[in-house]
């Protein structure tokens, strides 16, 4: 008999004990997914699903083939293994070329290298301001006191929305990601907040659509005067920014934090070399990214590793896989400092490549020198974690840390 974890005794089984079985909707995967990965790639490398229908990729590259070949893995039909077509607006991850093709270049135009480095100063500022309300207490919430204000107050200065309004969007961006336990598809609640969001950015839309400046908004409702995007294309362009802009840097920054504190060595070394924190950021990326999966649809019969894999079905690339694949990386399951981590796919590939890229980087290089400026011995309550559950996104919703008040 193989061995079994007593806390997840189904999903931690030896081979001899079960076949491998895969459910990104279980809370029970979402904590530790890595050993059913590890599994996936050696023993089912094209694995189907039969409860939920769905197959699924976990070799690098497996994953970095297909999320280049977009004619046979669409987005078109979704970036979820949800159905979302009755309440989803048209947005970038949706879309095929040409016309995300034509979506990409005009929002590129208006969120562009110089714009993002530009955020650097303010967003620095904003660090500092965030850790001076709790460095005094010895003691913190690193998500709810840090990691959950800054990307949204990021995303809020890009889109020019009230300081007053981003908690409760925050609160429904929240109620959008979770899933209850088991459960396919996006909850009552989830639709209600989605359809609050949208509401919100059309008023928000007409209220600057006389107006004139700089800002991202701005400069996209005059995109829409040239014919070059839709309205819905807009809000759905903001309810992205809220959505995935907001969660997925959040949750990168509490993983990033988790995973130093269990390094003491790493984090010390961090503080007295800050210049290799844009290392740690992309290891980290690779290492245990906040974006575990991206769903494609087939659109034509795929036979791969031995089995036919029929057009119309969605297809979960799952990238925190790919990035930890031993046959594309030396020693995957080490957090190391000195890799090279060219080609991780945290960010995806190809034409779908992450537009916000750069934004992402930025916030996560700048909050991890200031938080390790200031909190340079912060360590981590594991036992006052408390995970977000996601059939995509992983990482915390609290974070107790502590360190020496100052």
């Amino acid at each position: 008999m193989g061995s079994r974890c007593p806390r997840f005794p189904c999903y931690f089984a030896d081979v001899a004990d079960s076949a491998v079985r895969y459910d990104p909707f279980s809370y029970e995967i979402h904590e530790d997914p890595y050993p059913i990965y590890r599994r996936l790639r050696d023993e089912s490398p094209a694995y189907f699903d039969e409860q939920h229908g769905f197959w699924a990729l976990s070799r690098y590259a497996d994953v970095h083939r297909a999320l280049h070949d977009y004619e046979t893995f669409s987005s078109a039909q979704g970036f979820l293994l949800e159905d979302i077509d009755d309440f989803t607006l048209p947005m970038l991850l949706g879309m095929d070329p040409p016309d995300h093709g034509r979506l990409r270049a005009t929002i590129s135009r208006a969120l562009t290298p110089r714009r993002v480095a530009m955020l650097e100063a303010p967003i620095r500022d904003r660090c500092r301001a965030l850790i001076d309300g709790f460095a005094a207490r010895g003691s913190a919430d690193l998500i709810g006191d840090f990691a959950a204000l800054l990307p949204m107050w990021v995303i809020s200065r890009l889109l020019g929305v009230p300081d007053g309004d981003q908690d409760e969007l925050r609160r429904l961006a929240d109620v959008m990601v979770h899933r209850e336990d088991g459960t396919r598809g996006v909850p009552p609640a989830g639709k209600e907040a989605a359809a609050t969001i949208y509401g919100y950015f059309e008023r928000l839309l007409a209220a600057r659509a006389t107006g004139t400046g700089d800002d991202l908004l701005t400069l996209l409702l005059t995109a829409e005067r040239a014919g070059e995007i839709s309205h819905l294309e807009i809000v759905g362009f903001c309810f992205l920014l809220i959505i995935a802009g907001n969660e997925t840097t959040t949750k990168l920054l509490g993983n990033l934090a988790v995973q130093l504190a269990e390094r003491p060595a790493v984090q010390a070394r961090l503080v007295t070399e800050p210049e290799r924190s844009p290392n740690a950021v992309e290891e980290m990326l690779r290492y245990d990214t906040s974006t575990h999966m991206m769903a494609r649809t087939l659109t034509r019969e795929v036979e791969l590793h031995g089995r036919r894999m029929e057009a119309g079905r969605k297809v979960a690339l799952l990238l925190a896989s790919a990035n930890r694949d031993e046959r594309r990386w030396h020693e995957p399951d080490l957090f190391d400092l000195t890799r090279d981590t060219a080609d991780h796919v945290a960010f995806g590939f190809g034409v779908h490549f992450c537009l916000g890229a750069a934004l992402a980087r930025l916030e996560a290089r700048v909050a991890l020198e200031e938080l390790l400026a200031r909190l340079p011995d912060f360590t981590v309550d594991r036992a006052g974690l408390v995970r977000v559950h996601s059939g995509n996104v992983r990482g915390y919703s609290v974070v107790p840390i502590e360190f020496r008040a100052r």
